[in-house]
């Protein structure tokens, strides 16, 4: 257990926002599996304020085990202000600001890991979102824009100078991308220069990994990210570890199964057969990813429409 300013984390596990996957149905999964904190996909500050309907229905937490974080990004220190009270409405509880995205269409923007060349924007940013709500607000980054632009020890400082209730590092550069080794030593560096709980996240593929980022680097919580995506049972078995100690066996392809289905009606139940057929058809794919005939499955997978013929797929290549 910890706490993010006042709200109180069950345990040191948390999963990380993933554009395309951590919608609600995912969030209720990971949760029952045990993990500490949740995280919305990211979410356009723009979306917000104009009011888009589709980016609204992105920030539902309704009806979800708390806590759950809301991660908004953009550039502009007003609009994110304005963005950040309006998730706050919604029923976040806590708020996330996004300086790490390295995909194209964000830091063409100047978003996401393209603010982390601005430290100045970055603190009128973080300083504006702390005043306008009242919840706790945190900052996910990256280690810089490149190798020659590490700017993270620097936005640390000023993120807990504003106020910041914690930070998220993932310890390789935007030009990266997921490439190369994350550089656990660099939480560790920024975990010693700021009071406030420090977040490490990149190459967590097994409890193990998580055990030993906490280890090595001192840091108060550890993130998973892709490697929960159709393994919500990474959470259970890293929640297990570090709590009793016990490594527990990898699910039985039944469970796998029973779940993947749990996760397609939880996302029918959120957005309609028509829309999580589809959107499901690639999470469905990583639940049986590494099996024998997964191929083959996945084939099928990506050619159902429905419900029952995805439920005829999964149950009859589960025996």
């Amino acid at each position: 257990m910890f706490f993010i300013g006042n709200t109180q984390i069950a345990n040191q596990v948390i999963t990380a926002p993933m554009a395309g996957v951590t919608d609600r149905a995912f969030r209720i999964i990971a949760k029952s599996f045990g993990c500490g904190l949740v995280f919305t996909e990211m979410i356009s500050d723009m979306g917000l304020v104009y009011g888009q309907s589709r980016t609204h229905r992105i920030a539902d937490t309704t009806g979800e085990k708390r806590p759950v974080a809301v991660q908004i990004f953009g550039s502009d220190p007003m609009t994110m202000s304005k963005a950040a009270l309006i998730v706050q409405d919604l029923g976040a509880d806590i708020i996330d600001i996004n300086m790490g995205c390295p995909t194209p269409k964000i830091v063409r923007n100047g978003e996401g890991a393209a603010l982390m060349l601005d430290i100045p924007k970055c603190r009128q940013i973080i300083r504006g979102v702390v005043q306008a709500v009242q919840v706790p607000v945190t900052v996910k980054m990256r280690l810089g824009w490149d190798e020659s632009n590490i700017s993270c020890l620097e936005l640390a400082r000023t993120a807990e100078e504003e106020g910041a209730s914690a930070i998220t590092l993932h310890p390789r550069t935007r030009m990266q991308f997921f490439s190369g080794r994350a550089d656990w030593d660099m939480i560790k560096a920024v975990k010693e220069i700021v009071h406030i709980p420090v977040i490490g996240s990149g190459d967590i593929q097994s409890a193990q990994d998580a055990q030993r980022m906490l280890n090595d680097t001192g840091c108060d919580a550890i993130m998973i990210g892709r490697a929960a995506m159709g393994n919500p049972f990474i959470i259970r078995e890293t929640v297990e570890l570090l709590t009793t100690g016990r490594i527990l066996p990898p699910p039985a392809i039944e469970e796998r199964v029973e779940v993947a289905l749990r996760h397609l009606e939880l996302a029918i139940e959120f957005k309609g057969e028509w829309v999580a057929v589809r959107e499901m058809r690639k999470q469905l794919a990583w639940y049986i990813k590494g099996r024998p005939g997964a191929a083959q499955i996945r084939t099928m997978i990506n050619q159902a429409v429905t419900k029952e013929e995805i439920l005829e797929i999964m149950r009859t290549n589960s025996r």
